[in-house]
């Protein structure tokens, strides 16, 4: 199959689709996206930047989360040291935002297509995602709660880049005496 940017789009809403069914996300969750173009399109890491490609998968994502009511947010590259971009409208009140505009050559071109496409985007230093996409092995752990899972999906690429994903769950808590809420958990109930 030929790499064009109609076969990234389609990926990425692919990958969204599964992730998004199997973490179980609902209205006002937050999705986090950490992706690197230039692997998308065979390229190193941070050295081939393509906006187009970062497009692409926005928009396939976006067609995903939009319509369930899902927050989109993106971590740029470590020249912002993974900022978060995220519509202001996500973030709990008193989350302190920082100053900064992402630009292909520091934040990344999926940060700045998510920037440019938000209706009140900000920066903030980190966030606590419910699920994420991880695109191109740019580390999206830090944006996740504390409990992330990891999920196999259908998806092992976008582009040439590799995918992985992550779900969250609440911290288990007790002891052999513990009961839990398996609606909370995802289906992981320790036994």
């Amino acid at each position: 199959m030929s790499l064009t940017y109609e076969t990234i789009k389609q990926q990425a809403a692919q990958a969204a689709e599964e992730l998004v069914e199997v973490a179980k996300l609902v209205k006002g969750d937050i999705f986090v996206v950490g992706c690197s173009s230039s692997e998308v399109m065979g390229m190193h890491i941070g050295k081939a930047s393509d906006i187009n490609a970062a497009g692409a998968i926005y928009e396939g994502v976006m067609s995903v989360l939009e319509p369930k009511g899902i927050f989109l947010a993106a971590q740029c590259c470590e020249h912002l040291n993974r900022a978060v971009i995220v519509e202001k409208e996500a973030l709990l009140p008193g989350t302190e935002i920082v100053n900064v505009v992402p630009h292909p050559k520091a934040g990344g071109s999926f940060a700045t297509t998510v920037y440019q496409n938000a209706k009140c985007p900000v920066a903030v230093e980190e966030i606590k995602a419910d699920a994420g996409m991880d695109i191109g092995d740019t580390f999206i752990g830090m944006q996740l709660k504390k409990v992330a899972v990891p999920v196999r999906i259908s998806v092992k690429n976008i582009g040439e880049a590799h995918l992985t994903c992550a779900r969250t769950r609440p911290k288990f808590i007790g002891g052999s005496r513990a009961m839990y809420d398996e609606a909370l958990s995802g289906g992981d109930i320790p036994r």
